[in-house]
């Protein structure tokens, strides 16, 4: 993208943003923890499901307050065993 800035003799000059930096780093930022809505939406898998996993086990999950959270990391865990048929 390139600004033209004003100059008193009408003349523009460009000026180059930095926007060159990969997508991945500028600016994205993976959450450690999401509450539960966001794990069901994220993985897809219903509520009741999602409460039975974490009844069994297979799902941890933490408190903070009054705000249940799971770490992002045991829901890719839970769908790498999915993925091996060990759930």
């Amino acid at each position: 993208m390139i600004r033209r800035t004003g100059s008193p003799s009408g003349q523009g000059k460009q000026l180059a943003l930095p926007f060159t930096a990969p997508a991945a780093t500028a600016g994205a930022i993976e959450p450690i923890s999401v509450r539960i809505a966001d794990a069901i939406r994220l993985t897809g898998i219903r509520r009741s499901k999602l409460y039975e996993l974490i009844a069994s086990g297979d799902l941890e999950t933490f408190k903070i307050g009054r705000c249940t959270l799971v770490p992002v990391a045991s829901l890719h865990a839970l769908i790498d065993r999915a993925r091996q048929g060990r759930l």
